[in-house]
């Protein structure tokens, strides 16, 4: 995306132009964990199937990952500052809609604006920072920004899951309504708008066809986990988009100005690094999408205990990256792409023993700490890579990209992880022997009241190790794939940083 040249502007305004963008992005930012943890009840309040719930996560990923390397271009056609309030306020309104949900359909067609409200302002935070901030100041500001955001995402699932335990599920987005409008306002009295470029093409198919494509996958994948569904349908649909997906592609290799350029994936190095990206924020998205739900439905923790589960994780991430940078300043990416993917793999393992076992503080914490060692310091050579491997004028595009591609892994990995859970739990439920697995005959991955509810004696607990077994299987996959972005990492060292004196093949 291209950056406009910083306004000169009183400090004080580059304050307003921060804490906008904080409260702005923090609301997408915790947005997905918070309903991860809301999801138990949710799923009893509405009657919801697992497929169901996955749609109320996947509808938000769609349209934010479909549509994000569109918002940012749009903050460069119409004003970074007029996109990022209508981002917004769609968010805000979005929330409101999700709060007033009455069914699962409704809910989830909420979730999909909102998800077109946060790729017009997920862009528009970080661009509105760099267009009012001069170099020399820059860094300052985005470190600021990202330690904030890092703190919003750490402590919201704790925030909302005490408002689950204390009232109705609902409260989650209506909390959203608040901040958005603050952040409105501040952007409205406080912040300046930035110049537009008049002769911005926007790649509107080219959104229309992302969207068509990943629609379709993620509903042909959800589809497979849904006991009852036509299985051929759900593959044909999942083709059908992987098909689209190719026209996407065939369609950006053409456009005048694609929302993709293709020609950044012919720098070996941006290649190797978005490869390790979609792996691991895969395996990272499955795992802690099916986590809190697990540690809720066998072991009956509270929301807002499942939601503390994020916390050690987040905060070590956060802590270390800074470390990391500093290591690869050092190092090279070499060493941390590849050691820190692996001890993220080795951490989803481990969540299956600890899982099983329970315990808060000595089971599940120390595994989250290990997984935020492990991320931690891959982040920050993760996105100076991206950063490293594209010439400088189109490092904003770049980043975007990388972004867009850790959106799509997500919603691949909650839709398709579905039917991994829900095989892993019938496996274990089987396993108690043929009368007690004909109870569950019909069952899927969390479609049963907790164990601490309506189900008693032996058929709550058989039910509580058939979700640690479902969920067991998807931390193997989970970990099977962030050991393979390892392998990625490693050729991103070997592969030649981007020299902006060679030549780059343009469409």
């Amino acid at each position: 995306m291209h950056l406009p040249e910083p306004d000169q502007e009183e400090p004080q305004a580059g304050s307003y132009v921060v804490w906008t963008a904080i409260l702005a992005s923090s609301l997408v930012f915790a947005d997905g964990a918070i309903v991860t943890v809301a999801i138990p009840r949710m799923r009893e309040s509405l009657q919801a199937s697992l497929s169901q719930m996955q749609w109320i996560t996947n509808a938000y990923a769609l349209t934010l990952a479909a549509l994000l390397l569109l918002g940012g271009a749009a903050g460069d056609a119409y004003g970074l500052r007029r996109v990022f309030m209508i981002g917004i306020g769609i968010f805000g309104v979005a929330s409101m809609g999700c709060g007033l949900s009455g069914s699962a359909p409704t809910l989830i067609a909420a979730r999909a604006v909102q998800g077109i409200g946060g790729a017009m302002l997920v862009p528009g935070s970080l661009a509105l920072i760099s267009a009012h901030f001069p170099p020399e100041s820059r860094g300052k500001a985005i470190g600021t920004w990202a330690a904030a955001s890092g703190i919003a995402a750490a402590f919201g699932p704790i925030l909302g899951g005490w408002l689950i335990d204390i009232g109705p599920w609902q409260a989650i987005f209506w909390i959203n309504i608040p901040v958005a409008a603050l952040a409105l306002w501040l952007c409205w009295r406080h912040v300046p708008e930035s110049r537009a470029m008049a002769n911005q093409n926007m790649d509107w198919l080219g959104a229309g066809l992302a969207a068509i494509a990943l629609g379709a996958i993620a509903y042909g994948l959800t589809s497979l986990g849904e006991v009852g569904h036509n299985r051929n349908t759900a593959v044909m649909l999942a083709v059908a988009g992987a098909v689209m997906l190719l026209v996407f592609v065939l369609h950006e290799k053409r456009a005048r100005a694609p929302m993709m350029p293709l020609d950044l994936f012919r720098i070996p190095a941006f290649a190797h690094v978005n490869a390790l990206t979609l792996l691991l924020y895969f395996a990272l998205s499955g795992a802690l999408f099916f986590l809190p739900t697990t540690l809720i439905e066998a072991h009956g923790y509270s929301a807002a205990e499942a939601g503390s589960i994020f916390l050690p994780f987040t905060l070590v991430m956060a802590l270390l990256s800074r470390l990391g940078g500093v290591l690869a300043d050092r190092f090279g990416v070499r060493m941390l792409l590849t050691t820190g993917p692996v001890l993220t793999g080795v951490s989803f393992a481990l969540l299956m023993p600890a899982v099983a076992n329970g315990n808060y503080w000595m089971a599940i914490v120390p595994v989250m700490v290990l997984m935020g060692v492990g991320m931690g310091i891959t982040v920050t050579p993760l996105s100076t890579t991206v950063m490293n491997a594209a010439p400088a004028e189109r490092i904003g595009v770049a980043s975007g990209i990388n972004n867009a591609v850790s959106r799509v892994a997500g919603l691949v990995a909650v839709a398709g992880l579905g039917a991994v859970a829900t095989l892993g739990f019938q496996r274990s439920a089987a396993s108690a022997g043929p009368d007690v697995a004909e109870q569950f005959s019909r069952a899927t991955f969390g479609s049963f009241p907790s164990a601490s509810g309506t189900l008693a004696g032996s058929l709550a607990d058989l039910y509580a190790r058939a979700m640690i077994g479902g969920f067991g299987a998807v931390a193997m996959l989970c970990s099977v794939a962030a050991a393979l972005s390892a392998y990625f990492g490693y050729r991103c060292s070997l592969s030649p940083p981007f020299m902006t004196s060679a030549p780059t093949k343009r469409n």
